[in-house]
């Protein structure tokens, strides 16, 4: 029967009680961080808990932003809306009273830049990678 401490000798664990893989590479956690360039362009290595903070948070500013991007691109093509009823009744309320293909403009333009800034944030949360995490096929040696 094999003790506890055989056990933890076979097998290594992390500071979570994880088990590391035991095979002839380091630890992939130790890989340095900072900007590398890949098959697929620049990408940014950093610690796992930055990459999914970063991961949930530029997905989440993408999904808002596109919402209020067709928001606003429905609001210019409609004339009963309930977003464009209520820019309309806060633009009167502050004085100011555009004209309707004014309106319309500023509406698409607004709406389109709101998807665009979208996929820019969605896209740039894209380029960072974990430690550990696969590394590019150029640097795996596999062929």
């Amino acid at each position: 029967m094999s003790s506890p401490t055989d056990r933890d000798d076979a097998q290594a664990l992390d500071e979570t009680g994880d088990p590391i893989a035991a095979d002839e590479q380091e630890d992939p956690r130790s890989e340095p961080t900072g900007p590398r360039i890949g098959p697929d362009g620049r990408e940014v290595v950093v610690p796992f808990r930055l990459y999914k903070a970063v991961t949930v948070f530029s997905t989440l500013a993408a999904v808002v932003a596109y919402l209020m991007g067709f928001m606003l691109l429905d609001a210019a093509t409609r004339q009963i809306s309930i977003v464009r009823t209520t820019i309309v009744y806060l633009l009167n309320s502050a004085g100011l009273y555009p004209s309707d293909d004014t309106l319309v403009a500023t509406l698409a333009i607004t709406g389109i830049a709101f998807i665009i800034g979208g996929t820019a944030v969605y896209v740039l949360g894209t380029r960072f990678r974990g430690q550990g995490m696969g590394k590019s096929q150029d640097d795996s040696g596999e062929s």
